[in-house]
């Protein structure tokens, strides 16, 4: 009976529990129901802030107070062989900027301090080969403004050339070294290259000279040089589908020195004799020669390389005709049945020249290649040459046109060593200084076309007299006046004055006494192995007479 009473209550209990379910389960509204084995939401926690642990007050007793400032805002230091370049820069850009005012003698006072900053070096500096390039490059460019005065000298009344590399390499011979065969062997297997590489014991005994010191000498000069050009024999070699290590064609040919001469006439930066730059386009007259002319020489030569590839269907004897002519090449494979370079070479049936002539080649390749094993990491190469070109109206006088860029003249006549006169003829394509155009033809608006061959511009410095610009340019001062519809006196400063006269007979820019410049340039060659970089060479497009006064003035 009790038992049959909770088994009653149990089903109630039970039917109630349903019953509510039931009930939730059908209302019309949806119940969020909660399952009771989740945890419930925690309640926020209000983080404890802990004291930090104290501080031994002697701890940083020490320490400068600035020390976190100081850590902080110092920029960071450039090494001394930078910091001194740059300073030095400034300096020259402060001199030219005074010499382009009329403030010779300030001007000069600033090239000295800029000459000081890299003279006052530590010998034992890193890079410093870098700094005496700079030294060389900064001492040139002083040398200009101080013989030449802003291009108010007087141009060169003939061509100055160079020597050409090749006349004093491939008639020698050279031992080979027996530690880089290995060496090149992994070089060449690892290097990639359009014109094949190969090793043997001609190119190895090149790679042996270029690694010597007279020999290195002269692979640096050429492959500092390159930079000025490098750029713009890379695009055409592209154009016409030739590979990029021809250019090291022109390394040896000249050096990349656009008015080298060899002994049998060759001349430019790629060394073609009259008839054969004419069969390409390279014309030379009176007053100009193509072949000097890097661009215009660069297309011929990869022309004539295009047309020796096609001809030989080998690179090596493509370079052998281009040093000795397709003629003897093809006469050298008729005679033997060799089309092969090496094979021509073992038989002797090739010019000497010739013989050692692709060798070379192939060893500055490999070389140039592999910076890292010949220690050409750290080259500071020439800054590319960029320039604007003008098609000139009339016979033009460089000088006018190194007036109005505000340059030495030996700038113009660089970026131009395919005129062999002081007057460009008409339709020529001349080059001036990059961004420089619109100030020449601005002159040329001011200087009538059939007086541009000997007309001058002048622009006026503070506190310059009509009758001091008369005097440096040996005018009178009422034809200064005429030319310029009668210009005040003085004139204004910044005025650019047209003046009607010839290149002066003498100028005060070639000093009677040494400057301070020259002095400590000097005394720099006399204390030491390398040579006084303050010489007439350093500048090789001048006249016999300036030249001579340059000289006097040194002794």
């Amino acid at each position: 009976m009790i038992r049959s009473r909770r088994y009653s209550v149990l089903i109630a209990v039970l039917l109630g529990w349903l019953l509510l379910l039931l009930d939730g389960c059908m209302s019309s509204k949806p119940q969020a129901f909660k399952l009771s084995f989740l945890p419930g939401t925690p309640l926020p926690v209000e983080p404890a802030l802990l004291e930090p642990p104290p501080i031994d007050s002697t701890l940083f007793a020490h320490e400068s107070s600035t020390l976190v400032e100081r850590t902080v805002t110092q920029p960071v230091q450039p090494p001394e062989v930078e910091s001194r370049i740059v300073r030095a820069q400034d300096r020259f850009e402060a001199g030219k900027r005074l010499y382009q005012q009329g403030e010779v003698e300030r001007a000069r006072e600033e090239f000295d301090r800029a000459i000081d900053i890299l003279l006052s070096a530590p010998a034992n500096l890193p890079d410093r080969q870098r700094l005496e390039r700079r030294l060389d490059q900064m001492a040139d460019a002083i040398y200009r403004y101080d013989l030449e005065g802003l291009g108010a000298g007087t141009p060169q009344q003939e061509v100055v050339y160079d020597k050409s590399p090749l006349d004093s390499i491939l008639e020698m011979t050279f031992p080979t070294d027996p530690k880089l065969r290995p060496k090149v062997k992994e070089e060449i297997a690892a290097t990639s290259s359009q014109l094949p590489l190969e090793e043997n014991d001609a190119v190895l005994g090149y790679i042996h000279y270029f690694s010597t010191e007279r020999g290195r000498k002269a692979l640096l000069a050429g492959l500092r040089r390159a930079g000025r050009y490098r750029p713009l024999i890379q695009r055409i070699l592209d154009e016409e589908g030739l590979p990029q290590e021809l250019i090291y064609l022109a390394q040896v040919e000249s050096g990349f020195l656009p008015r080298a001469r060899s002994y049998k006439k060759a001349v430019g930066m790629w060394q073609f004799v009259q008839f054969r730059g004419r069969e390409y386009g390279l014309n030379q007259t009176a007053a100009t020669d193509d072949r000097m002319d890097p661009e215009l020489a660069t297309r011929a030569a990869a022309r004539h390389l295009h047309d020796l590839y096609a001809l030989f269907g080998d690179w090596y004897l493509a370079m052998s005709a281009y040093n000795c002519g397709p003629n003897c090449v093809d006469h050298a494979v008729q005679r033997t049945g060799y089309a092969d370079f090496w094979e021509l070479r073992r038989l002797k049936v090739l010019p000497k020249d010739t013989e050692n002539y692709v060798p070379v080649i192939l060893a500055v390749t490999i070389m140039a290649k592999n910076p890292k094993d010949y220690d050409l990491e750290t080259l500071d190469a020439d800054a590319p040459v960029e320039y604007d070109s003008i098609t000139l109206e009339a016979p033009t006088s460089l000088a006018l046109i190194a007036d109005a860029c505000e340059r030495p003249l030996s700038e113009i006549q660089e970026l131009n060593p395919g005129l062999l006169k002081p007057v460009a003829p008409a339709g020529y394509q001349l080059r001036v200084p990059k961004g420089s155009s619109p100030m020449v033809l601005m002159a040329f608006d001011s200087v009538p076309a059939a007086h541009r061959a000997n007309w001058r511009v002048h622009r006026v410095a503070p506190g310059e007299t009509l009758a001091e610009i008369a005097h440096r340019f040996a005018t009178p001062a009422a034809s200064i006046s005429a030319a310029n519809q009668r210009v005040a006196d003085p004139p204004e400063s910044g005025d650019m004055l047209v003046i009607p006269a010839a290149y002066p007979a003498a100028r005060a820019a070639a000093p009677s006494a040494r400057t301070a410049t020259q002095r400590k340039l000097a005394h720099r060659g006399a204390g030491s192995k390398k040579a006084p970089v303050h010489k007439a060479e350093a500048a090789p497009y001048k006249t016999a007479s300036v030249t001579a006064q340059h000289a006097a003035s040194t002794n």
